[in-house]
């Protein structure tokens, strides 16, 4: 393992909160000029339906991710790999940063094959391949990475070269292939809450899992949940947080936010 890569904090920055994490973007600036090895990624599904609506072109979810035909990965494809990338970007490099936009499938970072058929271009992890990550961190840089894989595996003749990826999953897979030293998802709500409403400030696997079961988590904060899981195969604890509070990230860094720890106890 990388001496670098097991020092990196990965941030999946939610498409809820874009717009709204002008501190998130001055934090990332802060720590990493701190000294702090950030990998940044991404999502930004609420642009993405937003374009295929100006287009005349329906969108439809299951269990809170994008099926994905040929239109809807074309403009995934733009909106994610571009519009939003280059935006976050262009926010870090003018405040100072050393920010370099990519996606998953440059590099080959993140290979790929269709997950299931009736999710359409919708893909799942393979094989993540490091080397792009290392040579970008060694140089100074954090890489942002939009949620794109290559198709990798079994793809038949005449299909497209790439896959939508999910954001959240796609932050679990480079955090576990790193052995990360922390992942942190930002979100649009305070972590991860009981069937009364009580935040969870801690979870196991175990109880992560039993929440998913019973439907308490549901959609997108499931899909979060199973990137923390795939995550814990090589990293001690994930931390699902308000992205939306002032300087949240700065204050996770410093042990001072609230949120949920999914984690083993020791």
């Amino acid at each position: 393992m990388s001496s670098k890569l097991d020092k990196v904090i990965v941030v999946k920055i939610g498409g809820a909160t874009l717009g709204s994490h002008d501190t998130t973007i001055e934090d990332i600036v802060y720590l990493q000029q701190q000294g702090r090895l950030l990998v940044v990624v991404h999502g930004g599904a609420n642009v993405v339906t937003k374009w295929l609506t100006k287009q005349g072109i329906s969108t439809r979810f299951v269990n809170g991710e994008r099926v994905t035909d040929k239109s809807a990965l074309d403009m995934v494809t733009a909106v994610l790999g571009g519009l939003v990338n280059k935006g976050i970007v262009a926010s870090i490099n003018s405040l100072g940063g050393r920010a370099v936009g990519i996606c998953g499938i440059d590099g080959a970072l993140i290979q790929s094959r269709i997950r299931e058929k009736k999710m359409g271009y919708v893909g799942e992890v393979v094989k993540v391949s490091l080397e792009l990550l290392e040579v970008l961190l060694e140089s100074g840089f954090s890489p942002v990475i939009g949620p794109l894989g290559l198709y990798s595996f079994d793809r038949p003749e005449g299909a497209p070269l790439s896959l939508n990826i999910n954001g959240d999953t796609l932050a679990g897979e480079i955090a576990a292939a790193a052995g990360a030293e922390r992942l942190i998802f930002l979100t649009d709500v305070a972590g991860i809450f009981d069937h009364s409403g009580k935040l969870l400030s801690w979870l196991s696997p175990e109880e992560a899992e039993a929440l998913m079961a019973s439907g308490v988590a549901s959609e997108g904060m499931v899909v979060k949940l199973k990137a923390c899981l795939r995550a814990l195969s090589n990293i001690s604890t994930a931390r699902i947080i308000d992205g939306k509070q002032p300087h949240a990230l700065l204050r996770e860094i410093e042990g001072a936010s609230e949120g949920t720890t999914i984690g083993v106890p020791k």
